[in-house]
This record gives C-alpha cells, sequence and structure tokens, in this order.
C-alpha cells in the first residue's frame, strides 16, 4: 500500500462519464456510513432524549411563563424549529468522533489510497451526516404534532424543511471532519465539541429571538450559520412564521 505522502488523489474531472464515477463514489461513502445506524439504531433514539426534553420540559415552563416575547407565534411554536436545529447541530457536530476512531484503526487511510476522488470522501460522509439529521427532524416532527404545536404539512413546506436539516446538518459535519483532522485524540474532539455547540446554539435564534439579544450577542448571531438555519425552518414548518432574513438567504450561507 501506498504511503498516505504519496497518494495522490484522483482529479474529478468535468466529463459526464467522471461526473457518474464522483456520484457514485459519493453515495458508497454515505452508504457506507448509513448502514452504520442498522447497526446501532439505538444512537439516534438516545440523541432524540435532550431535544424531547427541551420541547416537554424546558419549553413547557417558559411557555407558561411568557418571559419571552416571540410576536404572533406561541412559545412552544417558536421554539420547535430551534429543537429541530438543535438536534441536527449536535449529531453533526460529533460527526468527526467516528473518524477519528476509523483513523486509530486505519480504516481513513485506507479509503485515502483508494480510487475515489478526496471531494467524494468527504461528501459522502457529509451527505450521511445530512440523512442522520433527517432522521431526527422525524421524530421532532411527530412530537411537535403530538403535542399540539402549529405545523405547516403542506408538501413544498415538509420537503423546504427536510432540504434546510439535510444542508445545515452535511455543513455541521462538514466543520465536525475540519477540526477532527487537526486534533489527533478522541478526549481532545470531545472537549472542543462541547466547547463549540454551546456557543454556537445559545448565540442563535434557536431560545429567543436575535432582538432580544444584546447588541453583541446580536453581532455573533449574524455570523452563526445555525441562526440562519433556524430561520429557515422556523418560515417553512410553523404556520404563519416569516423567515427574519429572507429565505434565500438562510439557504445560500447554508450552501457556501
Amino acid at each position: 500500500m501506498r504511503s498516505l505522502e504519496r497518494a495522490a488523489p484522483p482529479a474529478v474531472s468535468a466529463e459526464p462519464g467522471a461526473l457518474l464515477g464522483f456520484l457514485e463514489d459519493t453515495l458508497t461513502i454515505a452508504e457506507a456510513e448509513l448502514r452504520k445506524i442498522r447497526h446501532e439504531p439505538s444512537e439516534l433514539v438516545t440523541r432524540a432524549a435532550q431535544p424531547v426534553l427541551w420541547l416537554l420540559v424546558f419549553g413547557s415552563v417558559l411557555a407558561r411563563t411568557r418571559a419571552i416575547d416571540t410576536g404572533p407565534l406561541g412559545y412552544l411554536d417558536f421554539l420547535a424549529p430551534g429543537v429541530l436545529a438543535q438536534s441536527a447541530l449536535f449529531i453533526a457536530i460529533f460527526y468527526g468522533l467516528a473518524v477519528i476512531w476509523e483513523r486509530d484503526l486505519g480504516i481513513i487511510q485506507k479509503l485515502l489510497v483508494s480510487p475515489a476522488p478526496r471531494p467524494a470522501l468527504v461528501l459522502g460522509k457529509a451527505s450521511a451526516g445530512g440523512v442522520k439529521g433527517l432522521v431526527q427532524g422525524l421524530i421532532i416532527y411527530v412530537l411537535a404534532i403530538l403535542i399540539g404545536i402549529h405545523v405547516r404539512l403542506d408538501p413544498p413546506a415538509v420537503l423546504g424543511v427536510a432540504l434546510t436539516v439535510f444542508l445545515g446538518s452535511a455543513l455541521f459535519a462538514t466543520f465536525s471532519l475540519i477540526v477532527a483532522c487537526v486534533v489527533r485524540s478522541r478526549e481532545r474532539f470531545m472537549g472542543i465539541g462541547q466547547l463549540m455547540t454551546m456557543p454556537l446554539f445559545f448565540a442563535s435564534s434557536a431560545v429567543y429571538p436575535v432582538s432580544a439579544m444584546p447588541p453583541w450577542l446580536q453581532g455573533l448571531a449574524r455570523i452563526n450559520p445555525l441562526t440562519y438555519m433556524v430561520d429557515a425552518i422556523r418560515s417553512l414548518m410553523i404556520e404563519g412564521a416569516v423567515s427574519v432574513d429572507g429565505l434565500g438567504l438562510d439557504l445560500a450561507v447554508l450552501l457556501v
């Protein structure tokens, strides 16, 4: 096997055959990642416990106190999209932990010297992270309907939410992969992951409107991609909600 230093990644050609091969490699990597869910489905269930508590406990209490002004929306209606985004974030941000484990076992080295282009490896893993986010989104959707949140169920809105969740999950999964490339130990990655999740979550519009924040926190919220993810999900998911920043800008931020 060639050394990693000498392994040159294949270039991605613009020819139709090469693009189809690139797509096939990407789907193969994604399928291999998603296969892990069949072997350990309990991971998604345990990951869903925290957002469920946010809605049923935290959200219910604050909805009764009416401490946060959310305009025409009830607080649970306002919070549900933020909890959905939080669920996707928490799964994706620790995605790189599995990469460190695979690197220690030598799996990553084998992938790097395979004929698959490097971008296909990254895109495949990011796509798998997006699909995991969709599974979490389905759980939150069902819970939101059961507790009486005014959820839009028309196909365009549901597909829009699915696209936003997929893009946001893939974005944070890719960011997690970048951190995993730098960090050499699982323990250090866990510390960095926990350090990132809280600022990303609380410096966004997931729990309270950006307008309710102090000016310095509003500045952080404006450069936080989770803010735009929550804004897009809220405008598509909840009846009567409108996008603060514009749906086009929200999706553009996630794509870029």
